[in-house]
C-alpha cells in the first residue's frame, strides 16, 4: 500500500517581515522551513509504512526551491518525492491548492494504490486547516481530522480506527479506506535525519510535475481557480498593557484594583 504525505514549505514565522507599501510578505532573505504540523504527518507516514510494509511518497506544491523540503523528506526515509510546480499553480487559495494535490494523488493511485493520505492539521502561514479536508472531498475519500493516535488498521477489512483530539475530550472514530487524515502535534515526535541519509538524499531524484503532467483545467487552479484572496497582511499590534497595584507587597489591594477595573469596563458583573 502506498501512503502519501503532503508537506509544505513555509516561511519561518519568527523572521517574517511585511512590506508596508504592498502589504505582502518580504520573501528575500527569509529562511524557509517545513511546516511544523507536516513533520508530524511525515513521521506518521513513515511509522505506518514500517508497520504495514508499505511505501511512502511525499508530495509538495510550490516553486522549484521547495525541493529542499522534499530533500529533507528523502533524508528521513521516504521512498519517493514529487514536487508540483508550475506558474499556473501560483497564487492558489486552499480550494485551488487542494485541487492540484488531489489530482497528483489520483495520478499516484493509478500507478500504485494509495490507502492513506496524511497532512498536518494546518499550516503556520495560512492557518486555515482547509487543505486536508479539501483533498478528501475532491477524492471522495473518508476524512479524519485532528488525529492524535492511530488506534488500529485492518487491511483485510479495509478499515482504520483513530483517536481525534477535540476540545476537552477525545473521540474514537472508525472509517473505511482509502482515507485522508490530518494530524496534530501530539501524535508523535518527529525523527531527525542521520548524516548518512542526508548524504544519500542529495543523490536521490525529485520528480517535478507541472500541469502538462496533471492536465487540470487552468480555470480551476492558481489565481484563476481561487475564489478567495488576501487583500491585506499586517503584523499584530499588541499594547504594552497596564500594571495595576503591587501584587508582591499588597496582593489583596492589587486584586481589588483589578476587580474594579474589570467592573468599570463591564467585563465582569457582581
Amino acid at each position: 500500500m502506498q501512503i502519501v504525505a503532503c508537506i509544505k514549505q513555509v516561511p519561518d514565522t519568527t523572521q517574517v517581515q511585511i512590506d508596508p507599501v504592498t502589504n505582502t510578505l518580504v520573501r528575500e532573505g527569509i529562511p524557509f522551513i517545513v511546516n511544523p504540523y507536516d513533520t508530524h504527518a511525515l513521521e506518521t507516514a513513515l511509522r505506518l509504512a514500517d508497520d504495514l510494509h508499505g511505501r511512502v511518497t511525499a508530495i509538495s506544491m510550490g516553486p522549484l526551491n521547495a525541493e529542499a523540503t522534499l530533500r529533507r523528506a528523502l533524508a528521513l526515509g521516504v521512498d519517493r518525492a514529487v514536487l508540483l510546480s508550475d506558474r499556473a499553480f501560483g497564487g492558489a487559495d486552499t480550494l485551488a491548492t487542494s485541487n492540484v494535490l488531489a489530482a497528483a494523488i489520483r495520478r499516484l493511485n493509478e500507478e500504485d494504490e494509495v490507502g492513506i493520505v496524511l497532512c498536518g492539521k494546518q499550516t503556520i502561514d495560512g492557518d486555515t486547516a482547509q487543505v486536508g479536508p479539501g483533498i478528501a472531498t475532491r477524492l471522495g475519500w473518508s476524512q479524519l481530522t485532528l488525529v492524535d493516535r492511530i488506534v488500529n488498521i485492518d487491511l483485510e477489512g479495509r478499515r482504520i480506527r483513530v483517536r481525534r483530539k477535540l476540545e476537552g475530550r477525545h473521540e474514537i472514530v472508525e472509517a473505511p479506506l482509502p482515507v485522508t487524515i490530518t494530524v496534530v502535534r501530539e501524535i508523535n515526535r518527529p525523527r531527525y535525519p542521520t548524516v548518512p541519509m542526508r548524504l544519500l538524499s542529495r543523490e536521490r531524484q525529485i520528480e517535478v510535475w507541472d500541469n502538462r503532467v496533471l492536465k487540470i483545467d487552468v480555470r480551476t487552479i492558481g489565481l484563476k481557480g481561487s475564489p478567495t484572496w488576501v487583500s491585506r497582511i499586517f503584523s499584530p499590534q499588541r499594547d504594552m498593557g497596564e500594571l495595576i497595584g503591587d501584587g508582591a507587597t499588597d496582593p489583596a489591594g492589587a486584586a481589588k484594583l483589578l476587580v474594579e477595573k474589570l467592573l468599570s469596563k463591564d467585563l465582569i458583573s457582581l
